[in-house]
């Protein structure tokens, strides 16, 4: 009555054994360490002979290197360690590697060659900063016409219609015409080379509005906000940040999170930063000095070039950084001045070889714009056409400035611009304060509930502290195994599984108490007692679980972390309660005649 067959208990104690084994590297804790890695150079074993070297040579030792095929990481005693070889293999590797500060468990290596590695830590535990920034969708639109604008422009030129004016109205454009027919025929190439654009003609004023479409202005911003994503993600990459966190919160924010950030200066100044490069050409018809006493012109923008002088530029953008595959720092090979190094794709090489051939013994301004502030970084004249996708801007830059614009560029262009509208720093001691708290707080009610139910149910109480200790090491277990990412929300949620987990065989045990108090057989007992309470114990895991993923659903951030150890912690719990505390009790009592059940 009381027995399982011997498969399930092997399954049993299978699931046991590897909970333990998953769940054995988050005891071991973390040491400091390095990750070297890589976008364009080679990460192999000539790498990891050159780090050993580098670090023999500067008397510093290190505790174990693991390379796998996307970073090679090298595991320090100490932090202090760690940051010396950080700065030495940092100047040994040069700008084609990136070294980041990280932290690698101490587990042994037996254990990661099952591949049992510990729950990635928030940036609540380990320390870091978070930033939770606001995408300006207006911003995406008028950018998107902006665009529009330089395009309808160059298509009405190759299909021979005249206009007589083109210019964006808030969120339209509006084009002019000199007769219907112009105007007809407009409509139909716009119609048909720009299907996102809804026109309105003007059949009087010989005039069309084009405006976007509902449809196409969603995709926009959803574009956008994924385009931000990427352009974010590439900036953490460049600054060497391990394991960072980046990822939408909204229909437009972006939460990120760079758990052990030390230079948290910095990181704010390239993340909050939109550095994004445009042509345009300069505009050398009309007067400065009038342009400056007023009125600018129309078509024009009054700018300053790095050095400070005023200079007129045409607004229509010929060229965009959305074409740059690459942004290198470097030094001009004429002035020896700072430079930034750009390579164009095919579709800007093509571009900019036909600006070049169209507007020779004309000035070009390489403009940089940062906040909504555009600063022209250079305006030569261009002497010839310039043809296979490699262009230079450099002017009144130091070699910093050129690195960061760089690695900006490099990045990529944000769609949109972005605000940090909310900013929280944690410093790595409170990280580990908060560690001390929630593991003290778990083991503290661990060992509560234990002393009440060995007091209360004697023999069937410490049954139950042993199916909730393999309740814990079955949810640490699943956690690790699904690289999940430990917050102090998250800590929370398994101390509360504890408590809800001990729900589960107290209805067992009192159960069994009613059975034997209703005259029934010890043996019959534990049999009506498990099977009774499983019901129960169904019903109200159920709701709670429902709850749980209602969480996950709408909830954001830490909420949604909550929510997945909650989830995890009352399918572990429902495992725990009924079938490895069945196992025990059956091998307790399930093979003897049992005259009496310490049950208290």
């Amino acid at each position: 009555m009381n027995r399982y067959p011997l498969w399930k208990n092997g399954i049993i104690a299978l699931m046991l054994i590897v909970g333990f084994l998953y769940a054995l590297p988050n005891f071991f804790g973390e040491a400091p360490a390095v990750q070297i890695s890589s976008s364009s150079a080679k990460i192999d074993t000539a790498l990891m002979s050159r780090v050993e070297d580098g670090l023999k040579s500067a008397n510093l030792a290190q505790s174990g290197m693991f390379l796998d095929p996307a970073s090679l990481k090298v595991r320090f005693n100490d932090t202090d360690t760690q940051l010396k070889a950080k700065d030495v293999l940092q100047t040994q590797l040069g700008q084609d590697y990136v070294v980041a500060l990280n932290l690698l468990s101490r587990s042994p290596a037996w254990l990661r060659s099952l591949g049992a590695l510990p729950m990635y830590l928030g940036l609540d535990l380990r320390g870091g900063v978070h930033f939770l920034m606001q995408v300006d969708m207006n911003a995406a639109i008028t950018m998107a016409m902006d665009r529009n604008l330089g395009e309808i422009r160059a298509e009405l030129r190759d299909a021979d219609v005249h206009y007589s004016g083109i210019s964006r109205q808030g969120e339209a454009l509006e084009i002019r015409f000199g007769d219907k027919e112009s105007s007809d025929k407009a409509v139909s190439e716009i119609s048909k080379k720009f299907p996102d654009l809804a026109l309105t003609q003007s059949g009087t004023e010989y005039r069309i509005s084009a405006q976007l479409k509902p449809q196409a202005r969603s995709k926009i911003q959803e574009f956008a906000i994924q385009q931000n994503i990427t352009t974010l993600r590439n900036r953490v990459n460049e600054l060497g940040v391990a394991e960072p966190i980046i990822q939408q919160q909204g229909s437009d924010r972006v939460v990120v999170e760079l758990p052990g950030v030390q230079d948290t200066a910095k990181a704010k100044d390239i993340l909050g930063r939109t550095a994004t490069l445009e042509i345009r050409m300069v505009d050398d018809e009309h007067d400065l000095a009038q342009a400056i006493a007023g009125p600018i012109p129309f078509g024009d923008e009054l700018l300053k070039e790095r050095g400070g002088l005023p200079i007129l530029v045409k607004k229509s953008v010929v060229l965009t950084g959305e074409h740059i595959n690459d942004a290198q720092p470097g030094f001009d090979n004429r002035t020896s001045e700072a430079a930034v190094h750009i390579d164009l794709d095919s579709t800007g090489s093509r571009m900019f070889k036909q600006i070049t051939a169209d507007n020779v013994g004309k000035r070009m301004a390489i403009l940089l714009i940062e906040k909504n502030h555009a600063e022209v970084v250079t305006a030569p004249v261009i002497r010839e056409e310039i043809g296979g996708g490699h262009v230079q801007i450099s002017g009144h830059m130091t070699t910093g400035e050129a690195h960061d614009v760089a690695l900006l560029l490099r990045a990529g262009a944000l769609a949109a611009p972005m605000e940090i509208i909310e900013e929280r720093t944690v410093g790595p001691s409170l990280g580990a304060d908060n560690i001390a708290k929630g593991f003290d707080s778990t083991l503290f009610g661990f060992i509560a509930i234990s002393i009440f139910m060995v007091i209360y149910y004697l023999v069937f109480g410490f049954v139950s502290v042993v199916a909730l200790g393999a309740n814990l090491f079955l949810l640490v277990a699943v956690l690790s195994m699904l690289q999940a990412t430990l917050t102090l929300p998250g800590m929370a949620g398994i101390a509360l599984t504890l408590g809800m987990a001990i729900d589960a065989n107290v209805l067992i045990n009192e159960r069994i108490r009613d059975e034997l108090r209703n005259g029934n057989t010890p043996q019959a007992a534990i049999n009506a007692g498990y099977e009774r309470a499983f019901g129960t114990i169904i019903d109200s895991n159920i709701t709670t679980l429902i709850a749980g993923i209602a969480l996950f659903i709408f909830g954001s951030g830490p909420v949604k972390g909550f929510a997945v150890v909650l989830c995890l912690g009352i399918l572990t719990s429902m495992f725990s309660a009924v079938l490895v505390s069945r196992a025990i009790v059956n091998f307790a009592y399930g093979r003897r005649r049992v005259g009496k059940l310490l049950i208290g």
